[in-house]
């Protein structure tokens, strides 16, 4: 079956929108189009229900209706019980506050992995546990390929390994790192598996019951919703932490990894995502499923899709001598996050001639620094990054390869 892209498209008012007409847009990577249910349920909570939640009055009653729905129907899409879900303000200060309530179930001198493939918004505060009696070990990354070696992570353990951290896919090499096989790694050793997922699930939501990480973070305003980063924490794990809200929260598993209170509306539009997916998968299917086989089912429309204008997109760059792919010049076990280095031009000239083309992509390090540093690229000015996701048509490809060829 393949994937029905006019009516995906018309499931998000970006494409509708005379300002963008004309342009298209390749910085997904850092934050996707809203479709228009997360739109309406964000407008609607603001005009009805924007009161303190769960008091007896009725707007007030179906404020904290619509945000516990939120919770129940996004742990049924990833797989996982509701009370295993956390919605705080954005997935680094998920990170940040986890850091903090995971450092007193360590002792001084126990060790955390944490991979230098990630991120730095995402990774950063595990990094700053080293100044507060935890050891870092350092998981760096191939320096020709940027991708980590599963041989070399067997080599970082030892009797006092307490956490592996590390991207499903980095927001910069595009590579999808085995993070099934990574977390039975760390189990076998003792150790907990934290995932940071923001740069795959764009491309589709894990089933995380199957994936086996103890915790998982992504951010939703990439994944065409509000600007919340969600995190799955194994309930088994959340009472060992500590608590981070006010004192009379303690044992209340929701509140205690988020110190400033829940976005009422955000969280309650985040369903919005759901109806979404709901959507597609009732335009393209007629049998009945739970929401995770859902998922499932429209994963696998997307991801061919994706797959499908990723090799349109590799080969023109492999068939180019003025171009450098940074990581895997392959569309197998990667994610539409492209990353080049033109070899002949700058990386600012070649980037205002693609945004003459009205191509949008990004350029920098991406917060990568890094990989960037582990494969001896210089953080400035970076690299340009071109990311698409399921909407993105072939006939935008073909404007950046139009664009790629002049610029270059």
């Amino acid at each position: 079956m393949k994937l029905d892209l006019p009516f995906v498209r018309s499931q998000f008012p970006a494409f509708s929108e005379p300002s963008l007409e004309g342009w298209a847009f390749f910085e997904n990577a850092g934050g996707s189009y809203p479709c228009i249910q997360v739109i309406n349920r964000l407008t609607d909570f603001y005009m009805k229900n924007k009161v303190q939640v769960n008091y007896p009055y009725p707007a007030s009653t179906l404020a904290g209706e619509l945000m516990e729905a939120s919770y129940k129907r996004m742990g049924d899409s990833l797989n996982v019980s509701d009370s295993e879900i956390h919605f705080g303000p954005s997935t680094t200060q998920n990170v940040y506050v986890l850091a903090n309530a995971m450092r007193p179930m360590w002792k001084d001198g126990d060790e955390i992995i944490v991979s230098c493939q990630d991120h730095e918004a995402n990774a950063g505060a595990w990094r700053k546990l080293g100044e507060r009696g935890i050891k870092i070990v350092e998981w760096h990354v191939h320096a020709d390929t940027g991708l980590l070696m599963l041989d070399e992570l067997e080599t970082l353990f030892s009797d006092r390994t307490r956490m592996v951290a590390f991207p499903h896919c980095s927001n910069i090499i595009g590579h999808i790192n085995p993070a099934e096989e990574i977390s039975r790694i760390a189990h076998k050793h003792g150790a907990l598996s934290v995932v940071d997922g923001v740069g795959y699930a764009p491309h589709g939501f894990p089933d995380l019951k199957n994936l086996g990480a103890d915790i998982y973070l992504f951010s939703l305003y990439k994944t065409f919703g509000p600007h919340l980063g969600l995190m799955y924490v194994n309930k088994e794990l959340i009472g060992k932490m500590e608590n981070q809200s006010h004192f009379f929260k303690e044992g209340i598993s929701r509140s205690m990894l988020t110190p400033a209170g829940p976005d009422h509306a955000q969280i309650a539009a985040a369903s919005g995502i759901l109806d979404y997916f709901d959507a597609v998968y009732e335009h393209h299917f007629d049998e009945a499923a739970t929401p995770a086989q859902r998922i499932k089912a429209i994963n696998r429309l997307f991801q061919k899709h994706e797959k499908e204008l990723m090799e349109r997109l590799l080969d023109f760059l492999r068939s180019r001598d003025d171009v450098q792919i940074i990581g895997p010049e392959s569309a197998e076990d990667r994610e539409p996050i492209v990353s080049i280095i033109p070899v002949n031009k700058t990386l600012k000239n070649v980037y205002a001639t693609l945004t003459g083309h009205k191509l949008m992509l990004g350029m920098g390090n991406f917060y990568a620094v890094r990989p960037l540093m582990d494969m001896d690229i210089p953080i400035n000015p970076g690299v340009l990054r071109i990311s698409f996701i399921h909407y993105t048509t072939v006939e935008e490809v073909d404007q950046l390869i139009e664009g790629l060829k002049v610029a270059l």
